[in-house]
């Protein structure tokens, strides 16, 4: 087994943070400076992100920063100090926006959840399914009364949603809008839902503008929100983790229930957990990926395996990942995915940023 030495991206940590520093040394240069058009530099100014380079839309899943405080208004302004201009949002934080029931199980099980539960749904912060027994965390069983406090909340929950105005989901459109962030997906997991909230699901993804709504692949996942996401002339669109590892998995059963079914590819996932270039599964199924999560690992071979690293630092071929997709432009997202470890020194908005600016030198 190999040891982690360099990285065998085309850009180096090293080299980029060279690069970063030399934009630094240069902020005083007028704006216009280097512009071949004037409406770029006035662009520049403008207090509203934009990560579209050169024709490929950077952009983030907001699950990258749940070690900062919640909320669409901090949400907003993440995305303005990183220059992110469209996201992958996790439906918590657009829920309590909205008025969501609290949960009266918050805090007791780690962090706060991505996303509010239904009835029958995984605890928040559980491991995807799939995940070796000895990582899933041992939980102490709920008191009476907390059964009857997460029962009755579940009630009110699913109340809520069927209930909720679509006006409610316009209003968190506009506070998007007018920072110039756009949603192309929002993450509910709504699969183990009932259909009423599976509806609500989809409604409010489209009321936020986004194309669709985001849950983990499975075969009753991929059964149960195909449908409806036709329905509503929706996607619905499908993370995986390290399926591919698995002997004989393959997208192609998935993709076979509805032209509706899209899959949410995770780069990094798929590279740590097989050691095959991701480009074979962009290439082949670049019609059916509406997004790619992007982040950078070592391979299944390298001491650490499958291991999350800074960019630039792991083995993940993130240059061919990108250029693939700007040479044929094919209109596929590609978002961040913060998972490897922020140091003390920094923060998850500070390290997205970085990673931004690293997408950005590999595609300008």
């Amino acid at each position: 087994m190999k040891k982690i030495s360099k990285s065998n991206n085309s850009i180096s940590r090293r080299k980029f943070l060279g690069n970063t520093a030399a934009v630094a040394a240069f902020s005083m240069v007028p704006l216009s400076y280097g512009f071949k058009n004037p409406s770029d530099a006035l662009t520049a100014q403008s207090d509203k992100p934009n990560s579209n380079f050169g024709g490929v839309q950077i952009g983030a899943i907001t699950y990258s920063w749940r070690s900062m405080p919640g909320g669409v208004e901090n949400i907003i302004k993440y995305c303005k100090e990183c220059g992110i201009s469209s996201i992958e949002l996790m439906s918590g934080d657009l829920e309590e926006y909205l008025g969501a029931p609290k949960n009266p199980m918050t805090g007791m099980a780690g962090p706060r959840p991505a996303a509010a539960p239904a009835a029958g749904a995984p605890p928040a912060g559980a491991p995807p399914a799939g995940a070796p027994p000895a990582a899933r965390p041992q939980r102490q069983p709920l008191t009476p009364e907390q059964e009857a406090a997460r029962a009755k909340y579940t009630e009110d929950l699913k109340a809520w949603r069927i209930g909720l105005p679509m006006s409610k989901v316009e209003g968190a459109k506009k506070a998007f809008d007018q920072a110039g962030i756009k949603i192309h997906i929002v993450k509910f997991s709504p699969a183990r839902w009932s259909d009423e909230e599976i509806d609500y699901a989809f409604k409010t993804a489209k009321a936020m503008g986004a194309k669709g709504v985001t849950d983990e692949i499975s075969e009753d996942a991929v059964k149960k929100l195909g449908p409806i996401a036709a329905k509503h002339g929706m996607y619905a669109i499908f993370h995986n983790h390290m399926q591919f590892a698995t002997e004989g998995f393959s997208y192609d059963p998935f993709l076979a229930v509805s032209p509706a079914v899209m899959m949410n590819f995770d780069a990094g996932h798929f590279f740590g957990s097989t050691g095959i270039h991701p480009n074979t599964i962009i290439e082949k199924y670049h019609d059916r990926i509406f997004a790619v999560h992007i982040k950078d690992k070592t391979g299944p071979k390298t001491d650490p395996a499958n291991t999350n690293q800074v960019w630039g630092q792991g083995e993940v071929p993130l240059s061919d990942v990108l250029l693939l997709i700007k040479k044929n432009k094919w209109p596929i997202h590609c978002d961040i995915e913060l998972e490897y470890e922020v140091k003390p020194w920094s923060n998850a908005v500070k390290e997205t940023r970085t990673c931004v600016q690293y997408a950005r030198n590999i595609l300008i």
